[in-house]
């Protein structure tokens, strides 16, 4: 363990990312890139390190002698947290201070305005309520490091990012559309929906194989490309199942989501301005689907302000005996994203956090969550999904009863019909966010969806 944690730095992760992004849009902040050069070759060793002499540059007399390294270098195991320590304590000198919910996230208060920094590797996001505190921290880091002060954001690893005045855009479309070209269905057949409703896969044994390399790499790319499309999150997240020896159907299935990915290459996520910040979750799970082993499919999704920020589609881990239950362990999967969520935002803003608001379709399993003595469904229930009762009891979360057909975390864990899927699609905020769609119309903007 002590070997790992010399090799890998903390980066931020990507729904971290998806959060400063909300928080700056409903803010009206600006997001600016910075990227440092050589940021490895600053990294300080905490140990001995040598290094024996390059084949071919030999000193002749000295061959059996070795370098003895002072500084990090690229290639190095302990570069990645050399270079983040020594990054650490440069943002400390400078007055941040860094969470404890996400480690590459930095966060400083200064005359009333808020400055934050989110750290992947080398490349640096900074967003803040004054400008002039972006600027000034921009010449600090200059005085550090030499640093490529590539504006305000527009692209982040892969994601075409588009700051309005009125919010901000996420899409991959390049992306997207180089996923087409790799798989030679650039010019494919167009499909309304990425998963035909009651599709049932399996590993089916007796069917053809197709070739396992081929069907890796395209669904890498797409569990890529999730990352601003949550409505690919359970097509992608059921296809994942069949890596190893995938079959045929499960082929044709994969085809379908990249003929439906090639009539919807525009789509992303706008992340529009709000007065007041607050977090919504929703909670769902299917029922015994998985005709290999019966486990159940749970999905949730959580906005702020309507803006959504994370999501999960996955296979539960365990065999429910009923929907109730299946719904009761998705809400405690739930209920662990929202905790980290509120504290996330509470020492962000340096604010006192609200209960977040979980919405869940099963009135049975709501009962569950409020009920300790209701044993007669939960006592066999490994108690580890019982922490949802002590959410609710802390008054950390809050379970409220949504109607089916506003549960939004339905198209996370089941397919759906063409008319059903593109309605939930437009709840859980997946638009065409080509630039020349955004109208502004009196202090909203609204989204116009070409034909």
């Amino acid at each position: 363990m002590a070997l790992i944690s010399m090799m890998f730095a903390p980066m931020a992760r990507i729904e971290t990312i998806r959060f400063i992004i909300a928080l700056a849009a409903s803010n009206g902040w600006e997001i600016h890139h910075l990227d440092v050069k050589t940021a490895f070759l600053h990294g300080e060793l905490k140990e001995e390190v040598y290094v024996s002499q390059t084949e071919g540059f030999v000193v002749l007399g000295s061959e059996n002698k070795v370098y003895k390294l002072n500084k990090a270098l690229y290639g190095l195991r302990q570069a990645p947290r050399a270079w983040n320590d020594k990054l650490n304590a440069i943002l400390r000198e400078f007055k941040f201070h860094r969470c404890s919910k996400e480690p590459s996230l930095y966060q400083r208060e200064e005359k009333g305005h808020l400055l934050v920094v989110a750290v992947y590797v080398d490349d640096l996001l900074v967003a803040g309520s004054s400008l002039k505190l972006i600027r000034e921290f921009k010449r600090e880091m200059g005085t550090k490091f030499e640093m490529s002060d590539l504006g305000k954001l527009t692209y982040y690893l892969g994601i075409e990012v588009h700051q309005h005045e009125n919010g901000i855009s996420l899409k991959q479309e390049r992306y997207a559309s180089k996923i087409l070209g790799e798989a030679g269905m650039e010019s494919c057949n167009l499909s309304h929906i990425p998963m035909e409703m009651n599709l049932q896969l399996s590993k089916s044994q007796s069917e053809k194989s197709i070739s396992e390399k081929d069907y890796r790499r395209s669904i890498g790319c797409l569990r890529y490309l999730i990352h601003t499309r949550p409505d690919l999150s359970y097509s992608v997240g059921v296809l994942s199942r069949y890596m190893q020896e995938p079959k045929e159907s499960h082929g044709a299935a994969l085809k379908q989501v990249l003929r439906y990915v090639r009539g919807t290459t525009s789509l992303g996520l706008f992340f529009k301005r709000t007065e007041k910040v607050k977090l919504v979750g929703y909670s769902d799970s299917s029922h015994n689907v998985d005709l290999d082993d019966g486990r159940s499919t749970t999905g949730h999704i959580f906005f702020l302000d309507d803006c959504p920020i994370t999501w999960c589609s996955q296979k539960q881990d365990t065999v429910s005996m009923s929907s109730c239950e299946a719904e009761f362990m998705a809400a405690t999967e739930a209920a662990k994203q929202a905790i980290w969520l509120k504290e996330l935002m509470s020492e962000i803003l340096s604010i006192k956090g609200e209960k977040v608001l979980l919405r869940i379709d099963n009135k049975s399993a709501i009962a569950l969550t409020k009920n300790p003595v209701f044993h007669g469904r939960s006592k066999h229930i490994h108690r580890r999904y019982h922490f949802i009762r002590e959410c609710v009891e802390n008054e950390q979360v809050e379970v409220e009863h949504v109607p089916g057909n506003e549960q939004r975390a339905d198209i996370l864990t089941k397919p759906l019909g063409r008319i059903k899927f593109k309605e939930m699609r437009s709840l859980i905020g997946v638009q065409d966010v080509k630039k020349d769609n955004f109208k502004l119309k009196g202090e909203n903007v609204e989204l116009s969806l070409k034909s």
